[in-house]
C-alpha cells in the first residue's frame, strides 16, 4: 500500500465578514480531508485579518479511488457563550496535485488567496493556504 502526507500551511485572512457586534472575532479554521478533519489554532481577537501561520497535515491512502480528494476548509469565529459563528469557507480540489506527487515523490502548491464564501456562494474574504503532498512508500 503506499501512503503520503498532505501538509497545509494555513496562513492568514482578508477582509472576513465580522460576526461580532462589539468585539473583535476569534476565527479559527476548521479543516476537512475525506474522512479526517482538524482545527487549527484560535487567532484570538484578531478580528477580519487574522493570522495562523500553523501547518497541519493528514494522511492519504493511494490510490484513490475517486475523483473528489478536496480540502474544505471552514472558517468559524469562537464565541464562549453560544454557538460559533460560521464566517466563511472555500473548497481546494487536489487531484492534480495528488497526481504530480505520485509521479515525482512531491508536489506543492505555494501559498496563494482563495476566496471565501458564504453558503449563498457571496464572497466575503479571502483566505491564504499552501500545501504540499509528499509520497510515502509503506
Amino acid at each position: 500500500m503506499v501512503r503520503g502526507i498532505l501538509e497545509v500551511l494555513l496562513v492568514d485572512a482578508k477582509g472576513l465578514h465580522n460576526t461580532e457586534f462589539l468585539a473583535k472575532m476569534d476565527p479559527y479554521v476548521v479543516i476537512q480531508c475525506r474522512n479526517y478533519e482538524r482545527k487549527s489554532n484560535i487567532a484570538k481577537d484578531q478580528g477580519s485579518n487574522p493570522v495562523w501561520n500553523e501547518k497541519i497535515s493528514f494522511p492519504v491512502q493511494l490510490p484513490c479511488v475517486d475523483d473528489q480528494l478536496k480540502l474544505v476548509l471552514r472558517i468559524l469565529d469562537k464565541d464562549t457563550f453560544s454557538s460559533d459563528d460560521f464566517v466563511g469557507e472555500t473548497t481546494i480540489h487536489l487531484k492534480e496535485l495528488i497526481t504530480e506527487g505520485e509521479e515525482n515523490g512531491v508536489a506543492e502548491i505555494k501559498p496563494c488567496s482563495y476566496a471565501v464564501v458564504l453558503a449563498d456562494r457571496t464572497y466575503c474574504g479571502k483566505i491564504q493556504i499552501g500545501v504540499k503532498f509528499t509520497l510515502k512508500e509503506v
